[in-house]
């Protein structure tokens, strides 16, 4: 990809994870990057092909994120709540939460092609964290409504986090939401 085909995925990413697929146009990135309206479409002809651009970039960023945390010789609850952390970090972007998280809010507003790329995102880390899960000895059984209700959580410590306002980087307790939140409810299901 050109310079600028990423320079506009950054721009829309970080108008999409703070304001929502709704509330940014091609106007505002146009306006961000000083370029044409005309420029962006030659890049992403539609807004659903740049959301689902913005998703397989963040799908593969977070996927190498999560490579990093499973390579770890961590035990499995410290791999959970190390993953809890990639969570955190988006957030101290900002206040901005995760990707498709906003896609999720907005499911009812988008493309069916943006539906099926943000339900793809959300595959993967099912089955990461059932994975986990099951490494840690949660029965078979229940690793796939343990690992639903670990993501519901550290998605729900986002909107919580981001309730309180804008981060302080100065204070660790707006990336300790989302970590508490983890820490908790991994003591609770393992």
């Amino acid at each position: 990809m050109t310079t600028t085909a990423e320079r506009i995925l950054d721009s829309a990413q970080a108008l999409v994870q703070v304001r929502g697929y709704n509330g940014f146009s091609y106007a505002d990135i146009s306006a961000e990057l000083s370029i044409t309206k005309p420029s962006i479409h030659h890049y992403f002809p539609t807004k659903a092909a740049l959301a689902e651009a913005l998703i397989a970039r963040y799908r593969a960023g977070f996927a190498a994120a999560v490579k990093e945390v499973d390579d770890s010789t961590q035990s499995a609850r410290q791999r959970l709540v190390d993953y809890a952390g990639l969570y955190a970090a988006t957030f101290a972007q900002g206040g901005r939460i995760c990707l498709c998280g906003v896609f999720a809010v907005d499911a009812e507003s988008l493309p069916a092609e943006v539906r099926r790329a943000t339900d793809g995102f959300f595959d993967d880390q099912r089955r990461w964290v059932a994975g986990v899960l099951a490494e840690a000895g949660v029965p078979a059984g229940k690793t796939g409504s343990a690992a639903q209700a670990y993501l519901a959580a550290l998605e729900g410590a986002l909107l919580l986090a981001r309730a309180h306002g804008q981060p302080d980087p100065a204070a660790e307790q707006d990336r300790d939401v989302v970590r508490s939140v983890a820490a908790t409810l991994v003591d609770a299901l393992l």
